[in-house]
This record gives structure tokens, C-alpha cells and sequence, in this order.
């Protein structure tokens, strides 16, 4: 299973390949450009959860025998838990927004930017993780092909995410170069993720489906807390909408289809 071990770095690809899209920008993200961004990567983001995650969790819970709906619903609250409190305590900035969030510091403007997103790949990295352990542990309800649609998928809203977190930072004044390094490595957090809590499955294994559905929860507490806010902002639009739609169905099918 070595070998897949690559596929941890899709999403890592996805962010790299958002965040260049700063060298062809030449002022700020246009509005409705980003509404579609964002409403496409929180559509991805909520299938994954919901046929990657939630569902396999479900799965294994009763073919272990347990209730199915616990290990689900106490994991998914947990992942919400979890992300809530790291976003207290971390100091970041939200796009078009002047008010930081997290505990007081001295941080530069483009430094909570690039946490805030940072912040927010912490548990997409976490679910391709799971994901993989699951796979290399040979748990029927995974197979390698729904870690790699996860995988892409994850990928596939990255790259919004890179162009949203690049984009800013070229405007505060950084240079193209220094706005796509960081923009690129905001995304780094999640391969690290993903060791990290492939570390912890390995150990944990009969609580599997409390990671899965952990996972999903975090993932979907970014898309409430920012992705969908942001659509809000601004002048009235339907792209977001839309585009959430096309995110949702393209996950969906991604995962049913590989799975």
C-alpha cells in the first residue's frame, strides 16, 4: 500500500494549482468569480462528507454489530466541537473581513489570511487520512477508488480555495511569487494532517466510524462557519447556489461512480 501513499498529496495539488492563478489575475478576484468558487467547493465539500464519510461510517458501525446512528452522529458533533475550538484559539482573518478572530496577536494581516485558510484544510487532510487508513487496514466499505475520488474531489474545491487565499494577498500588496508560495502553502497543512491521523487510526482502528463521521463534521463546519457566509456577501447572486449544486452532483458521482 505504499505506493498510494502519493495520493495524499492530491489536494495539496489542487490548492498549488488555485494559487497560480494569481500570475494571471491582475487585481482582485471578481466577485462573481468567486461566488462560483466558493459555492463549488462547498458543494464538493458536503458530498464528501456525506458519501465518503458519513455513510462508510454508518456501514462499518453495523456490520460491527453497534448502532449505526452513534458512532455517526457522536463523531460528526465532535468534528464540529473541534473546529470551533481552533477557531477560538488561533488567530486568523476571514476574507473581506477587518476583524480577526481567534486570540489576540500581533500577526501581520496576510499572516491570519493564510492561517484562516490554513485553519480551514485541517480537516480535509484529516479526511483523506481516515480514508486511507481504512483502505490500507482493508475495511470492505472503502476501496481505493473511493480514496482517490476523495481525494481529486478535495482537490477539485481546492483550487478555489487557492485562488481565494492568492488573490487577497497580491492585493495587500505581496508580489505575484510570494503570494503563490504562500497561497500554496497554506495547503501543505493538509498531507501533514493526513500522516497524522493515519498515525492515530492505525492505533484506533475500532473506533473507525467515529473518525469518518469526525471528519465529515469538521469539513462541514467549515462550509457553514465561511464558505456559505461568503456567498451572502455583497450584491445578491444565484452562481453561488448553482455552483454549490454542480459541486454536490460531481462529488456525488465521483464517489458512487469510483466507489
Amino acid at each position: 500500500m505504499s505506493s498510494i501513499f502519493y495520493v495524499l498529496f492530491i489536494p495539496l495539488a489542487g490548492t498549488v494549482l488555485g494559487s497560480a492563478l494569481v500570475f494571471f489575475i491582475k487585481k482582485e478576484i471578481n466577485p462573481h468569480l468567486q461566488k462560483t468558487l466558493l459555492g463549488f467547493a462547498s458543494g464538493v465539500m458536503v458530498a464528501a462528507s456525506i458519501w465518503s464519510l458519513i455513510l462508510p461510517a454508518i456501514s462499518i458501525a453495523e456490520e460491527n454489530g453497534n448502532i449505526s446512528w452513534i458512532p455517526a452522529s457522536v463523531g460528526f458533533l465532535l468534528g464540529i466541537f473541534f473546529l470551533l475550538i481552533l477557531d477560538l484559539i488561533i488567530p486568523h482573518l476571514h476574507n473581506n473581513e477587518n476583524e480577526p478572530e481567534g486570540l489576540k496577536s500581533n500577526f501581520k494581516k496576510s499572516t491570519m489570511l493564510i492561517l484562516a485558510v490554513t485553519l480551514h484544510n485541517i480537516p480535509e487532510g484529516m479526511a483523506v487520512g481516515v480514508v486511507y487508513a481504512s483502505v490500507v487496514a482493508g475495511t470492505q466499505q472503502i476501496s481505493l477508488a473511493a480514496l482517490i475520488s476523495l481525494a481529486v474531489g478535495i482537490a477539485i474545491q481546492n483550487a478555489p480555495e487557492g485562488a481565494v487565499i492568492s488573490t487577497p494577498l497580491r492585493t495587500a500588496g505581496m508580489s505575484r511569487r510570494k503570494s503563490f508560495l504562500y497561497g500554496s502553502l497554506s495547503g501543505v497543512v493538509e498531507p501533514i494532517a493526513s500522516v497524522i491521523t493515519i498515525l492515530l487510526t492505525s492505533l484506533v482502528l475500532p473506533i473507525l466510524p467515529y473518525l469518518l463521521s469526525f471528519a465529515a463534521g469538521a469539513m462541514v463546519y467549515v462550509v457553514v462557519e465561511e464558505l456559505i457566509p461568503d456567498l451572502h456577501e455583497g450584491k445578491h447572486s444565484n452562481l453561488g447556489v448553482i455552483s454549490f449544486a454542480i459541486g454536490f452532483v460531481l462529488m456525488m458521482i465521483l464517489d458512487i461512480a469510483l466507489g
